[in-house]
């Protein structure tokens, strides 16, 4: 633990880089090049996720128990005095697009906020990308982006985007929490090279899951194969509240930097399970400490307390910040008119 301790998470120059918003570079240019298409609109702007597959089947991996198959009852008051003593921090992110008969406009909100002294300190950036599959609309602008595969191509968008936010500006000697899986589809490569210099500034990544779709261990576990619809069945089925899963590891038998370790946690009765997903890397870097950090987990989920949508309480507080970023922008005014700049630029926020 005391890798993460108080001590270490007050130092000044890293704090002070924190608590604004910032835009992309060449945002307006970006938008401006944009409205010169003169976009034929066929919805208003809507609310999206990011959608990052993941593929549960097939002869290409190894699925591994780290402990026997049982339900590990968690600490919550060890969790409790652990928040207390260590740094951390929460990673999500706000997505909207806009549709037309030209290609899709998506503007991203992605935030990180830290704890400070019972207040809740942030950093945003907005991302602005336009994708299409016409190539004269794309030899027009630098910043109009050709593709046949929109999902894919904004995935990787994301994955960069996130990877700057992260690594410019997540405090050292700490533990972030990201949303979202640690292996999926065609970012897999960046979400691993970011842990790896996660680790050079003692930082220890922790990626949640929520609501997955994911079948490793009743695909991969013969003896339970037919019982259970999904890995979240047999986690509800089969955890008591306040309990994590035995440890898996996955393994990709092409690739053995795309692996995971990875436990389901059951905070409350009657709610589905969350994932959660840390490097092998991470693993073996902070092992003594896992323990420790899954009491955290615990109490983080119930500190946010909502069990309409659990999720730990900085992860929580970063979603609401990226949203109420983007409430800031009228996605259809943006494409018309150029106005953010002046009143985002210098934008603050204040902790809460």
């Amino acid at each position: 633990m005391s890798k993460f301790t108080l001590g270490f998470k007050f130092d000044q120059k890293q704090v002070e880089k924190l608590n604004k918003v910032i835009l992309q570079d060449g945002f307006t240019d970006r938008v401006n090049e944009v409205r010169k298409v003169n976009l034929s609109v066929v919805q208003k702007p809507t609310s999206s996720e990011v959608l990052i597959p993941f593929i549960t089947r097939g002869g290409n991996l190894i699925l591994n128990l780290i402990e026997e198959i049982s339900g590990y009852d968690l600490n919550a008051e060890k969790g409790n005095s652990l928040a207390k003593e260590i740094c951390f921090g929460g990673y999500d992110e706000s997505k909207f697009k806009f549709l037309s008969l030209e290609g899709e406009a998506h503007v991203t909100t992605h935030a990180l906020d830290y704890y400070f002294d019972e207040d809740n300190i942030p950093i945003c950036t907005i991302t602005f990308y336009f994708y299409t599959r016409s190539k004269n609309i794309v030899d027009k602008s630098k910043y109009i982006k050709l593709t046949s595969d929109i999902a894919s191509e904004s995935n990787l968008d994301y994955a960069l985007d996130r990877s700057y936010l992260i690594k410019n500006y997540t405090l050292e000697n700490s533990i972030l929490f990201i949303d979202g899986p640690l292996i999926g589809g065609n970012i897999t490569h960046y979400t691993v090279d970011l842990i790896d210099e996660l680790h050079n500034n003692n930082i220890l990544p922790v990626f949640i899951v929520k609501n997955s779709n994911s079948n490793l261990i009743i695909d991969n576990l013969k003896n339970i194969s037919n019982e259970y619809n999904s890995d979240l069945h047999w986690a509800y089925k089969n955890l008591r509240e306040g309990q994590r899963s035995n440890i898996f590891r996955y393994v990709d038998k092409h690739n053995k930097k795309f692996s995971k370790i990875f436990c389901y946690i059951k905070p409350f009765n009657y709610i589905t399970p969350q994932r959660i997903e840390i490097h092998p890397s991470t693993y073996s870097l902070y092992q003594d400490f896992i323990p420790d950090l899954f009491d955290l987990i615990y109490y983080l989920l119930l500190l946010h307390g909502d069990k309409k949508n659990p999720q730990i309480r900085p992860i929580a507080i970063a979603e609401r910040y990226a949203r109420e970023v983007m409430k800031t922008i009228n996605i259809e005014l943006l494409m018309r008119r150029s106005s953010l700049t002046q009143t985002m630029d210098q934008s603050r926020f204040s902790g809460g």
